[in-house]
């Protein structure tokens, strides 16, 4: 039987979670398996692939959870080719077979509810399924009815009826994890001791099973599942206990039978059917007049307590002593007491099903909730939803980094994942570089048209990254050359072309670099100096003598390059060089794109936002206005808002069904200051968050049993409402929902009270302030807060360096307990719970020869550290303490020493359990904490030399006691910069020096090294160039001419020296006056950057730039 097509449909319902349900095979390893397997369906199918016949290769597709509950459940397999839709219920699932056929070729036999073996009748390779079928279907034919008529093609193996009357089993779901509990009375036993078994399912790690007090007190016996496992534990005394543990995962949702028996001085413990485990008694065991399942009473009866919780699940097929007891009873109240249970029914849910983890994210989950572990992904938060990187080298540049090797995600929180780029940084131009698999050059010889030359380049990104990266820059290029002799590439007597290219889309292109598309040019042509003005490119000249035609192709909706063919290289001494440079983006095309409301009334309305399970929201804000909506999508019922609320308070309210949420973030100064502000919120079905600026991330837990969806059905409002009412004033950038960035400027060049960008000059795409700083904008001018930044001078860009000693030392007290400054939300509804997240991000430079050494510590006040050292080869070691009573984590990235003189950069960036790291530009690591424990009340931050400490490690302590002998330069924790407080405020109480320390430039000298070596690395290629000429002696004339010139140049070169000396020593002394008067707005501004946790307002280092330019008279609110 071979068909291209089959449709199998069928509804079943078991108590097992394991049994096959249908198999089929051919002579040809054609197979087809359908079976439950730990309470999953499963279905295996091959097409004509014999590597696939034997079940080690074999690849199943799996669809549902819990389908063993005695519950009807509806499965169909539609197969059309190799094209395959498998639904089950209402969760449906499309995939491509294995194999290379398109056929299903059947020819042994169907069997459904096992496998039988051949010749072996009742004995089946694989466990049968044991439950009811219903409207059993293959390709139309009804199985069923055809084995109730007895049809001769149809036979039963086995027990099998036509009537489901299989018994329905009782469960009781134990439904709270502090409260729940069954008392059973202990039914007396006839040979003495005691048995229990139960059988039970859950997905918590930790619980009470089953607890009872023995006739000899204060001897007691407690089963639980602890850290997934069973353990049982005999207490003989307060202080003395015997246990034994067994299993693995026992909290994998599926049902598990245990069972305890006591016979003489024994007792012993089974799950399943693994081998049981004994714990040795002293003196015969009997159960007392009790036992507790699940959990003990509120009230201390006879010892019975829960060691850590109550349990959360399900128990059925309970019996004390032989005898099943009746849990009906039970809920009549005829038998046993109980608090909190439900009867009648498992309650049991899978909450990874759908898996609502984003990017592969890998969900697991407890009784209320689930979790989403994001490791290696890419991403992060609660459902992975959100790239730890950068969208482009642009973003990377904002953050302060300089050039080097980054991954970016062009499409942010999009199905897109990562990819690794070259940032250049070192240009006005930020320059994101992507190399590909042949940027060296090619040599061609031999190739024709008829059998051309034919490169594929693979890049370093998927191409639908490239895409992205590319949509998302303002300007790409590619360069490319071709160096040839005799080898033309568009001479031809019918236009034929001899080589060509192929761009993104797979389309040819042939125009050559330089050139407009469609015409098939070079740049020779338009530069009009080809070597041959009859042809438009120097190859097409087709000389002996070698040419080149080299250019940049820039149309970047063509790139980049995927394919070059050359087909013109087969004549006697011809042959073609190539070279198809790195793809080069620059610019980001999101992050000015800005409007400005200036009518109450008006907005800029977009279609509805599609959010309903995640949405991330992100833009840039400046008003001056003390409130109005920043966006608003409305439902029937539901909708979703944001929008400053009060000068200094901006809330994110939404509604899923669960009722209102308002989740706030209140500022320590007004919002409405004129200058730009980041907001971020997000809402998933696990969470919902939201970020201002710096300010700590404030987010809510959702309800583990609300309403998920969002369904909306307005516009989308932006800058405004529906009702025309609350309206924004002022400017909006960089508007990003779910990855995508909104267009505002094209919308508001047809909206009323709407213009296309922002006025000032902190508006533009001219990065002004670096490093952290914030662009402040002034009526003549703007200045750079650096008070964010661990940098200084007019632009944030002046590195703040300084030298150690080995007894120095620089501690940085803070004034509160840090993790008290957050911001709590009052007004968050009650089902969604408060929950805070750790992050911390440092970064600093060092230049030393020292080993070992300590560069930084961060203490707590509950015995928390992170210490940065260089251990005794050089090595950089970074040691994470947030346990006490836990070994601490230490990561060694590499063994080679940073003890060699040269300056390094450490950029270290925590959030919840992730670290990254990056040192220098060529490095780019990622780790994992053993906790996602945030950093409690922090105490102080150390540079240099610690002492005095008792709760660190030994090696930790040794570089403390060493010291640090070198230069730290801009050091950077969170919003603090200690080594500018110690510059500029050494008589604060939150700053402890201790040893010599002196002010240094070694940064900036490095970086200057650098600069320096290079420049005298081109100058001496330089020199000696000009060729010598010989002087005649004899022509004293010409002896005298050159004597007469050179004393006047003499003259003139005394003259120019005078005047520049002069020059020189006026710029110095106006020189040395700005530095005071600099010095003196430094101080002026660290003052008030010290004053910062006493007095709720920003911290500003300014320097103000001045300007003529005229600011645009229609700017009333920004």
């Amino acid at each position: 039987m071979s068909t291209v097509k089959d449709v199998i449909s069928l509804r079943f319902k078991s108590r097992q979670a394991e049994g096959v349900l249908l198999h089929g095979e051919g002579q040809r390893g054609d197979y087809i398996t359908l079976e439950l397997h730990r309470g999953r369906l499963a279905l295996y199918l091959n097409l004509d692939d014999t590597r696939l016949r034997f079940s080690s290769g074999r690849v199943a597709v799996t669809l549902g959870s819990l389908l063993d509950d005695q519950h009807w459940h509806s499965v169909l397999i539609e197969r059309f080719n190799k094209q395959v839709n498998l639904t089950v219920d209402t969760h449906k699932q499309h995939f491509r077979t294995k194999g290379e056929g398109d056929s299903l070729e059947v020819d042994y036999e169907l069997s459904f509810g096992g496998i039988p073996l051949p010749g072996k009748p009742g004995t089946f390779l694989r466990k049968n399924f044991h439950g009811c079928i219903e409207n059993l279907y293959y390709n139309g034919i009804n199985i069923i009815d055809l084995a109730k008529r007895r049809k001769p093609q149809i036979y039963s193996v086995g027990n099998v009826t036509f009537s489901c009357s299989h018994p329905q089993l009782v469960s009781t779901t134990f439904l709270s994890s502090s409260s729940s509990f069954l008392s059973l009375p202990a039914t007396p036993s006839a040979s003495g001791g005691f048995a229990v078994r139960f059988q039970f399912r859950t997905w918590n790690p930790d619980g009470l099973l089953l607890f009872t007090q023995l006739a000899l007190e204060p001897q007691r016996l407690e089963l639980q599942i602890s850290n997934s496992r069973l353990r049982l534990t005999h207490h003989k005394s307060a202080q003395q206990k015997e246990e034994v543990s067994t299993g693995h995962r026992v909290n994998d949702g599926l049902w598990h039978s245990v069972s305890l028996s006591s016979q003489g001085l024994q007792v012993t413990m089974t799950l399943d059917n693994e081998p049981s485990s004994t714990i040795e008694l002293g003196d015969n065991m009997e159960a007392g007049d009790s036992l507790y399942f699940g959990g003990c009473p509120s009230l201390n009866i006879l010892g019975c307590e829960n060691p850590t919780l109550a349990f959360q699940g399900c128990m059925r097929l309970i019996s004390i002593n032989s005898q099943p007891m009746d849990l009906i009873r039970v809920h009549q109240g005829r038998l046993g007491t109980y608090k909190e249970l439900q009867f009648d029914t498992c309650g049991i849910h899978d909450r990874c099903l759908p898996n609502f983890c984003e990017h592969g994210g890998q969900c697991s989950q407890s009784w209320n909730t689930f979790y989403c572990d994001c490791s290696g992904t890419g991403y992060t938060g609660a459902t992975c939803h959100n790239s730890i990187y950068e969208a482009s080298c642009e973003a990377y540049r904002l953050t302060g980094s300089s050039s080097g090797y980054f991954s970016v995600d062009p499409d942010g929180s999009g199905p897109l994942g990562p990819t690794q780029v070259y940032c250049n940084m070192t240009e006005d131009k930020v320059w994101t570089v992507v190399t590909h698999n042949s940027t060296d050059p090619v040599r061609v010889q031999g190739s024709t048209l008829q059998k051309p030359y034919i490169m594929k380049f693979n890049y370093s990104a998927s191409p639908e990254q490239l895409m992205a990266l590319v949509a998302g820059s303002e300007q790409c290029q590619q360069e490319v050359m071709y160096g040839c002799r005799k080898s033309r590439l568009f001479n031809t007597r019918d236009g034929t072309p001899l080589s060509w290219w192929v761009d993104q889309g797979g389309e040819r292109r042939t125009y050559w670099g330089g050139f407009l598309p469609g015409v098939q040019q070079c740049s020779c042509s338009l530069e009009e100096n080809c070597m041959d003005m009859n042809y438009f490119c120097n190859c097409d000249a087709d000389t002996d003598s070698r040419a080149n035609d080299t250019g940049v192709l820039s149309y970047k909706e063509h790139l980049p390059v995927t394919e070059i063919v050359i087909g013109d290289t087969n004549r006697t001494g011809s042959e073609a060089l190539y070279r198809i440079g790195p793809l080069r983006c620059n610019g980001d095309k999101s992050v000015w794109n800005a409007a400005s409301f200036y009518q109450e009334s008006s907005y800029l309305h977009f279609p509805t936002l599609q959010a309903e399970l995640s949405t991330d929201i992100s833009f840039y804000f400046k008003t001056s206005i003390p409130s109005g909506v920043f966006l608003e999508n409305l439902g029937l019922k539901h909708f979703i808002r944001l929008e400053l609320s009060s000068p200094s308070v901006v809330t994110f309210s939404f509604d899923v069904g669960n009722g209102p949420v308002v989740l706030a973030v209140k500022s320590h100064v007004p919002l409405n200051d004129r200058q730009w502000h980041y907001l971020r919120a997000e809402r998933s079905v696990k969470e919902a968050s939201l970020q201002v600026d710096q300010l700590p991330l404030r987010f809510l837990e959702a309800p583990s049993d609300g309403h998920l969806r969002l369904r909306l059905n307005s516009q989308l409002f932006v800058g405004g409402t529906a009702a025309r009412q609350r309206g924004f004033l002022g400017c909006i950038r960089t508007l990003t929902i779910n990855s995508v960035t909104f267009n505002l400027e094209e919308r508001a060049k047809m909206t009323p009270g709407v213009s296309a960008g922002c006025p000032g000059h902190c508006s533009g795409s001219s990065r002004l302030c670096h490093n952290r700083g914030r662009c402040i904008e002034k009526n003549s001018g703007y200045v750079c807060d650096c008070s964010q930044s661990a940098y200084g001078g007019p632009s944030c860009k002046e590195e703040v360096s300084v030298s150690f000693d080995r007894e120095s030392s620089v501690t940085y007290t803070f004034q509160e307990p840090f993790s008290v400054m957050q911001n709590r939300s009052s007004q968050a509804s009650s089902v969604y719970r408060e929950s805070s997240r750790a992050r911390e991000n440092m970064a600093f430079s060092f230049m030393t020869t020292q080993s070992p050494a300590m560069l930084l510590t961060i203490s707590t006040f509950s015995q928390q550290y992170i210490a940065v050292i260089l251990a005794r080869n050089g090595s950089l070691q970074i040691w994470y303490c947030l346990h006490v009573d836990r070994k601490p984590d230490v990561f060694s990235p590499s063994p080679r020493s940073l003890a060699d003189g040269r300056l390094h950069r450490i950029r270290i960036d925590r959030q919840g359990k992730d670290v990254y790291l990056q040192i220098d530009k060529d490095m780019n690591l990622k780790y994992s904490l053993s906790s996602d424990t945030e950093l409690i009340s922090i105490k102080s931050l150390t540079l240099g030399k610690v002492t005095g400490v008792d709760a660190v490690d030994e090696e930790v302590m040794r570089a403390g006691s060493k010291g640090f002998i070198g230069c730290l330069s801009s050091v950077q924790f969170n919003h603090m910069a200690p080594l500018k407080a110690v510059l500029l405020n050494r008589g604060s109480s939150l700053v402890t020096v201790r040893g010599h320390l002196v002010e240094s430039n070694c940064g900036t000298l490095a970086d200057s090294t650098i600069l320096h070596s290079q420049s005298d690395h081109s100058e001496t290629v330089g020199r000696g160039k000009g060729p010598l000429r010989k002087v005649s002696k004899s022509n004293s004339a010409v002896i005298g001419g050159v004597v007469t010139a050179v004393v006047f140049i003499t003259l003139c070169v005394v003259a120019v020296m005078t005047r520049f000396l002069y020059q020189h020593r006026q710029a110095q002394r106006d020189a040395s006056i700005k530095e005071k008067e600099h010095r003196h707005n430094l101080e002026t501004a660290y003052r008030r950057e010290a004053a910062y946790q006493a007095e709720p307002a920003y911290r500003t280092e300014l320097h103000l730039h001045h300007s003529s330019t005229l600011r645009d008279n229609r700017e009333y609110y920004i």
